[in-house]
């Protein structure tokens, strides 16, 4: 598969052979799918809580008597069928979201994203990528010149002056080969990864 090397002024300079193992993989959506929804469901942190009717504050007195008000029985107000009382079947901080996917599906969900990028054209490699000091101005400056206002870079190695470049630029994500995961690829679209980072994913997938 070939991929479109660019310089820093978004203009093609020449073209790459990467592994069609990584970067031509059929388009496969189930798979795809299957692979956003368990990094999504593994990243939750599983802390929501609701209340029982016994966890409820409310007074424990009976509203009115048994008979002769021609309302319905009622015993406390804490009832899931009253407003504000408490839930029959209430989430609790327990309950567990995890998504088991076996390593070789999530390489080649990963792959499956990658090449499809490819086919889309939205994803461009560099010969390195860094700014001279942290200023996130360098790096928005020659992001712009490149064409890119949303993208995902993923360079073979972020050093500090790249990383604090980036981190105040809320649609600019940084990551290193190891760290790209398939949610971000799918959200972010554009994808920028330096020509050793190619090398990374080749040996990764």
């Amino acid at each position: 598969m070939e991929l479109t090397v660019i310089n820093e002024q978004g203009q093609q300079v020449s073209s790459l052979v990467a592994a069609d193992e990584t970067f031509g993989r059929d388009y496969n959506e189930a798979l795809i799918h299957q692979v956003v929804t368990a990094f999504q469901a593994n990243a939750r942190s599983g802390n929501r809580a609701q209340q029982t009717r016994a966890e409820v504050t409310a007074t424990t007195h009976k509203p009115w008597r048994q008979k002769g008000t021609g309302r319905a029985r009622a015993g406390r107000s804490s009832s899931p069928i009253w407003r504000g009382g408490g839930l029959a079947f209430p989430n609790k901080p327990n309950e567990n979201f995890t998504h088991k996917v076996n390593r070789k599906m999530y390489r080649a969900g990963l792959a499956a994203i990658l090449s499809q990028l490819v086919r889309e054209g939205k994803l461009k490699v560099v010969e390195s990528l860094g700014v001279d000091s942290p200023k996130t101005k360098l790096l928005a400056g020659k992001l712009k010149s490149m064409g890119y206002s949303k993208v995902m870079i993923i360079a073979d190695s972020v050093d500090e002056n790249l990383w604090l470049s980036s981190r105040n630029l809320p649609n600019v994500y940084v990551v290193e080969p190891h760290q790209a995961d398939p949610w971000s690829l799918v959200k972010f679209g554009n994808v920028l990864i330096t020509k050793a980072a190619i090398k990374q994913f080749e040996e990764m997938v």
